[in-house]
C-alpha cells in the first residue's frame, strides 16, 4: 500500500488552441459545471499555435467561480522567477485563492534558445529549478524584513522587495521523472505532476515515489505532506483504475487530458464520484463490491461501431452509400492488444465528440429561430467548433490521440491513413472512398455557412438553413458510421505510428 492519504482531486488538461481562442475557456467552465476541482493548461511560449498560458488563465479565472486553476507545468526558462512569482500572486489573489503553481524545467530546448532562453544540462536544470524556489517563495513572503537576495548560478535577485503575498499558500508542483529532479521535489516541493503517458507504466510509480520519500526523509520532511498528482488519458480513467492508482500508487489528484466536453462531464458526473466512493470505502476498510468488468477474449475487437440512424432528415445525401467499398475480412484471430483497442476507442470517442458538436450546430439554429441568438454569433460559434477546424483530414483524431499519449507530440493529418495502407494494401479503396467524403463534407459544411449569410439578407426564412443543417447531420452520422465499420478493426491490429508512440 503507498496511499498518502491526500483528499482526491479531479480535474483537466485542456489544450489552450489559439485558433479557437473561446474553446478552452469553454472547456473549463464545462469542468467547474461537471463538480471537477481544477483546470490545468501547459505553457509553452514558443508555440504559436497556443494562446499565452497566463493571459488566458486570467481569462478564465474571470469567466469562473469555484473552479481551481494550475499550470501543468509553467516553462520555467522562458518565465523569470521573480515575474512568476508576482504573477502567480496576483492571479491568485484575484481569484480568491484558487491558483496553484505546475513547474517544469524546460526541455524543449531548441525552442527555447530560439525565444532567447538559455540551454540547460539535465544537472544545471536541477540547479536552476532549486533556486527558482528559492525566488518564488522569498518574493511571496511579503511579511518578511529587507529585500530578496538569492545569489544563484542561474538566478540572482539582489534586493528585490517582496510581494505582493497570495491569497492563499500556492503549493509548488514539479513535473519531473529523473531521480536527480525527484531528490530535488522530495526536498523541497509540494507536489510531483508527471504524465502516465510517459512513464513505462503505472508500475514505475512505485520506485519513483521511493526516491521523493527517501528524499524527503532525509531532509526532515514527512514524505506524506507532499502530493502525488497524474495526468491520464481517456483510456485510463475507470473507477477502478484510478482507486488503485490512490490505493496502490499513492496518486490523490486526477487530470484527464481531453478537450471534448462530453468526456469532462462524464468524467465529473460518474467517474470521480465512483473513484471516491471505493477509495474512501478502502481507506474505512470496508469492503466494496465491484461488478468486473468482462474483458474481450483473445480475437475478440472488444469495441463496437455506432450505426447510423434509422431515419433521416433528407433523401440528398452527397454520395451514394451503395457504392462504398468495403475492406477484405481478415482470416484468424489476431489477440488484439489492449494498447491497440485503445486506437479504437479513440476514434469512436472523438467522432462522439463531434457528434456532439452536431447537436450543438442543431441547437443553435433553433435559438436563432427563436430569437435568442443573432445570425452573426451563432455563425462564429460554429466556425470555431472542432467539426468546422479540422477540414476533414482526422486531424482532430490524430491531434487529440497523440495528445493524449505523448502530451505534446503532433502528427501530420494524413499520418494515420497512410500507415493504415502500409500496413493493410487492402484498405486502399476504404481509405480512398473516406478522403472523397471528407471533402464532400467540408462542402456540406460550408453550405451551412452560406445559409447563415443567406438569412442576413433575407430574415425570416430558415428554410435553407434548416434544409442545410439536416444535411449536415445526415451526412456527419452517415460518414461516422461508415468509418468506424471500416477503421476500428485494423486500427486495433495496426496500431498507431510504430516508434513514434
Amino acid at each position: 500500500m503507498a496511499d498518502y492519504g491526500h483528499e482526491l482531486l479531479f480535474g483537466t488538461f485542456i489544450t489552450p488552441a489559439a485558433t479557437q481562442p473561446q474553446h478552452a475557456v469553454a472547456l473549463a467552465q464545462t469542468s467547474e459545471q461537471a463538480g471537477l476541482d481544477l483546470a490545468t493548461l501547459q505553457d509553452h511560449p514558443y508555440q504559436p499555435k497556443f494562446l499565452d498560458t497566463w493571459t488566458l488563465l486570467s481569462y478564465i479565472a474571470a469567466r469562473t467561480e469555484r473552479l481551481r486553476l494550475a499550470t501543468n507545468v509553467v516553462n520555467l526558462p522562458l518565465r523569470p522567477p521573480a515575474v512568476l512569482a508576482q504573477s502567480a500572486a496576483s492571479l491568485d489573489l484575484l481569484s480568491g485563492g484558487r491558483f496553484e503553481l505546475g513547474l517544469g524545467a524546460g526541455g524543449f530546448w531548441d525552442a527555447i534558445e530560439a525565444m532567447g532562453g538559455r540551454r540547460l544540462t539535465p544537472g544545471e536544470s536541477v540547479e536552476a529549478t532549486e533556486e527558482a524556489i528559492r525566488v518564488i517563495r522569498a518574493m511571496w513572503a511579503a511579511d518578511e524584513r529587507g529585500g530578496v537576495r538569492v545569489d544563484g548560478k542561474h538566478y540572482r535577485v539582489l534586493g528585490a522587495k517582496r510581494g505582493p503575498a497570495p491569497a492563499h499558500p500556492i503549493p509548488i508542483w514539479l513535473g519531473a521523472y529523473k531521480p536527480r529532479m525527484l531528490r530535488l521535489l522530495g526536498r523541497v516541493a509540494d507536489g510531483w505532476l508527471p504524465s502516465l503517458g510517459y512513464l513505462p507504466g503505472r508500475e514505475a510509480l512505485t520506485e519513483l515515489n521511493a526516491i521523493i520519500d527517501e528524499s524527503a526523509g532525509e531532509s526532515g520532511r514527512d514524505p506524506y505532506a507532499v502530493r502525488r498528482l497524474l495526468n491520464v488519458g481517456p483510456q485510463d480513467v475507470t473507477p477502478d483504475s484510478l482507486a488503485e492508482l490512490a490505493l496502490e500508487y499513492g496518486i490523490s489528484a486526477f487530470i484527464l487530458a481531453t478537450d471534448d466536453p462530453r468526456l469532462i462531464q462524464e468524467f465529473g458526473a460518474e467517474i470521480a464520484p465512483a473513484v471516491r466512493e471505493i477509495v474512501a470505502d478502502e481507506r474505512a476498510g470496508t469492503t466494496h463490491a465491484v461488478e468486473p468488468e468482462q474483458a474481450p477474449a483473445p480475437g475478440e475487437l472488444g469495441v463496437v461501431p455506432t450505426p447510423a440512424p434509422g431515419t433521416r432528415h433528407t433523401a440528398n445525401l452527397p454520395w451514394d452509400e451503395s457504392t462504398r467499398p468495403s475492406r477484405a475480412a481478415e482470416p484468424g484471430e489476431h489477440g488484439y492488444t489492449e494498447q491497440g483497442r485503445a486506437v479504437s476507442r479513440h476514434l469512436v470517442n472523438v467522432h462522439n465528440g463531434l457528434r456532439t458538436e452536431l447537436q450543438q450546430v442543431r441547437d443553435l439554429v433553433d435559438q436563432v429561430r427563436k430569437g435568442a441568438v443573432e445570425v452573426a454569433a451563432a455563425r462564429s460559434q460554429i466556425n470555431e467548433m472542432t467539426m468546422r477546424q479540422n477540414n476533414w483530414t482526422v486531424g482532430a483524431y490524430c491531434e487529440s490521440y497523440c495528445r493524449i499519449v505523448t502530451q505534446h507530440h503532433t502528427l501530420e493529418d494524413e499520418g494515420i491513413f497512410r500507415h493504415l495502407r502500409s500496413g493493410d494494401d487492402t484498405l486502399g479503396p476504404v481509405l480512398d472512398r473516406l478522403e472523397q467524403e471528407h471533402l464532400a463534407i467540408h462542402d456540406v459544411l460550408e453550405g451551412v455557412d452560406r445559409a447563415l449569410v443567406k438569412l442576413v439578407a433575407h430574415p425570416g426564412d430558415y428554410t435553407g438553413l434548416e434544409e442545410a443543417v439536416d444535411l449536415l447531420t445526415d451526412t456527419l452520422l452517415s460518414h461516422f458510421a461508415y468509418e468506424e465499420r471500416e477503421l476500428l478493426e485494423p486500427l486495433a491490429r495496426l496500431g498507431m505510428f510504430a516508434g513514434q508512440l
